[in-house]
């Protein structure tokens, strides 16, 4: 399905002007707090009627300011996951449950409760009210609330804000199999760059109402090419690349699992996965060395040809470098001494060093 939005709207002192195209299973909107992420995602859902603008889905018109067309949010077909669950306390999770379906016509109805259930374990649930649920149980229910009304869309709403880390844990797996499994689209608000970059296949980024950048997840998370930006939240935690990669096998005695991406092959301490998975490695900036010959008698693993396509002077001392491995960029952090010291220019081939234990967590999944 592809999702085209191109809206401007005002709140107080506030403007939106957002305009992008995905087609992708999970498009995340991300951004720092007060970016327009939530007004435009309730545009999306009909809870905001904006200024003016278009909104299709999959074809289908659910805003056209200038056709006067405004689907109202029960026709939208669109299920919705708040930062909260607002399950209803009177209903059991049986109810809650089957609470949106009544609001889908008889003969558009695809979702199958018992799978809906099972897919999300709470079958254990059924018959408890809210109030005797945690935080994760009453978020993987508002999941299946949106799910049974057999939507055309889903939009979540930083569903995880409100857990803290262990629940999050729990209620990721489930996302990520509504993302593989389901195949109805998503889109997902978050601020937090783990979880947009292990969840999305394309992202949004919203900067003071306006679109950044939008794009496949790779591509806009990763910052290949990166130049300072004072007060920048994707660079909050330093600079990074993602380099995506396939599990080709797997080193157990070690504790590494093999993996190639377009430059090479690489070892990393990552979790067990099936040979033939395509994942999305982080690799921050300060864990890549570059080194001008390929060097012998090292512990670090991975070595993987390299040329510079960019050098940025990042202040204090140091200086960033854009490296293409194959298809790949990866940042480096360097010194300014280390660049007179061996020459680093644009141009120039060299090979770039990560340690196998630089690169640990669970992979992001790229679908």
């Amino acid at each position: 399905m592809t999702l085209a939005v191109s809206v401007r709207h005002r709140q107080g002192a506030f403007l939106l002007e957002a305009e992008f195209r995905s087609s992708g299973r999970l498009t995340a909107l991300f951004g720092p707090s007060g970016s327009g992420k939530t007004t435009l995602v309730n545009v999306i859902g009909g809870l905001v009627r904006p200024m003016s603008g278009r909104v299709e889905a999959d074809g289908r018109v659910l805003v056209d300011t200038q056709a006067r067309v405004f689907l109202p949010p029960h026709r939208r077909r669109i299920g919705y996951v708040f930062q909260d669950a607002r399950l209803f306390p009177h209903l059991s999770v049986r109810q809650n449950l089957n609470y949106g379906r009544f609001f889908t016509p008889r003969g558009e109805r695809y979702a199958d409760f018992e799978g809906v259930v099972d897919m999300l374990g709470i079958g254990d649930l059924l018959e408890r009210r809210p109030a005797m649920l945690s935080g994760g149980e009453k978020q993987r229910v508002a999941i299946g609330r949106a799910l049974i009304a057999s939507p055309r869309l889903i939009l979540m709403d930083e569903p995880l804000a409100s857990l803290d880390e262990e629940r999050k844990a729990e209620i990721l797996p489930y996302i990520e199999r509504l993302r593989d499994e389901i195949r109805i689209p998503i889109v997902y608000v978050s601020h937090a760059l783990a979880e947009v970059s292990r969840l999305a296949t394309d992202v949004v980024h919203l900067a003071g109402g306006r679109v950044r950048k939008a794009g496949p997840a790779g591509e806009v998370l990763a910052t290949a090419g990166w130049q300072p930006k004072p007060g920048d939240a994707v660079f909050d935690d330093g600079p990074f690349s993602l380099v995506e990669m396939e599990v080709v096998g797997e080193e157990p005695e070690h504790g590494l699992a093999i993996l190639r991406s377009s430059g090479g092959e690489w070892r990393l301490s990552v979790p067990r996965l099936a040979v033939g998975t395509r994942v999305r490695v982080r690799i921050d900036a300060s864990d890549v060395i570059v080194a001008t010959e390929r060097p012998r008698g090292i512990s670090a693993l991975n070595v993987v040809a390299a040329r510079i396509d960019g050098i940025a002077d990042a202040g204090r001392g140091r200086f960033m470098l854009d490296l293409t491995c194959g298809s790949d960029h990866l940042l480096a952090s360097v010194t300014s001494r280390s660049v007179e010291l061996l020459d680093l220019r644009r141009g120039r081939e060299v090979f770039a060093i990560v340690k196998s234990v630089a690169v640990q967590g669970m992979p992001m999944a790229v679908r």
